[in-house]
């Protein structure tokens, strides 16, 4: 399984959404980050080929690959909503989540209004709050990403180069080994007509709520998997994160930032397939 342009998926309603790895067993869904261009299949493209045997639901959220933007409420909680009617449409039992930063805070808000439907989540990078169980004091820098949108989309517009440079300074640790076809796939997503119109229009894109206030809520046990140098918010901000969640565990990759999944996917896929496979 290599990186791939989104989009051969089944559109349903407000998802589009697709099926790897195995044809039977739990479901395990998979939701992508928010950075330009992200989308499922080019955030986990890499675990998910290395756990060829769990059975994958990849969804796009609204305003990202090939799945247009939804109204009602703000555009965080439509898409909220929007996967918790994916799973009640598809009949499924309590599935377990894969998540990068956007798709965590996603999976979460779910988790504490729909906690019929989330067995377990594995998180990575993820800020659902500001200040995790009122911790204060730690590394983060929460206006990061509005300032990569707006570089990224600014000036001349989106370029192959600029995206070059957004995962070198941020998504990954080493730059000098970014796949080009990374870089390829990445670009492409950014540019879609959906994504040029979130880039113009804030009404079109997700913007995440602060959802500290349910986190003490939520029942499913939930591993927040760290990259030591991630520049939007440090290993202590995971700690205070996980120590919030009252079911919280804490994995903390080295020689990793935002996107230890597709930097060192063997190391992410061995601590997800071991979380999500306990029982306990």
């Amino acid at each position: 399984m290599s990186v791939t342009d989104p989009g051969t998926g089944t559109v349903s309603r407000t998802t589009v959404y697709g099926w790897a790895g195995g044809s039977s067993g739990p479901v395990t869904i998979v939701l992508h980050g928010g950075g330009p261009g992200c989308h499922s299949m080019s955030d986990f493209t890499g675990v998910m080929g290395l756990l060829p045997f769990r059975r994958w639901l990849w969804i796009d959220l609204p305003g990202y690959g090939n799945c247009a933007a939804v109204g009602g409420g703000t555009e965080f909680d439509a898409s909220v909503r929007a996967v918790a009617a994916l799973l009640d449409r598809l009949g499924l039992p309590q599935v377990d989540v894969l998540a990068q930063s956007l798709g965590g805070t996603v999976a979460l808000q779910l988790a504490a209004v729909r906690p019929d439907l989330i067995r377990r989540i594995a998180l990575i990078g993820s800020q659902p709050t500001a200040h995790p169980g009122g911790a204060a004091d730690f590394i983060a820098d929460p206006s990061l990403g509005a300032r990569t949108r707006e570089k990224y989309y600014g000036g001349d517009g989106p370029s192959v180069a600029k995206m070059q440079d957004l995962l070198a300074t941020l998504e990954w640790y080493d730059g000098s080994t970014i796949p080009e076809s990374t870089v390829q796939a990445r670009y492409r997503s950014s540019i879609t007509p959906i994504a040029l119109a979130a880039a113009t229009d804030a009404t079109q894109r997700v913007v995440p709520n602060d959802i500290g206030a349910v986190l003490d809520s939520i029942e499913a046990p939930t591993l927040v998997l760290w990259g030591r140098h991630d520049p939007f918010a440090g290993p202590d901000y995971a700690a205070a994160l996980a120590a919030a969640l009252p079911r919280g565990d804490l994995v903390v990759l080295g020689r990793t930032a935002h996107h230890p999944q597709a930097e060192r996917p063997q190391a992410v896929a061995a601590v997800v397939d071991a979380y999500l496979t306990d029982r306990s």
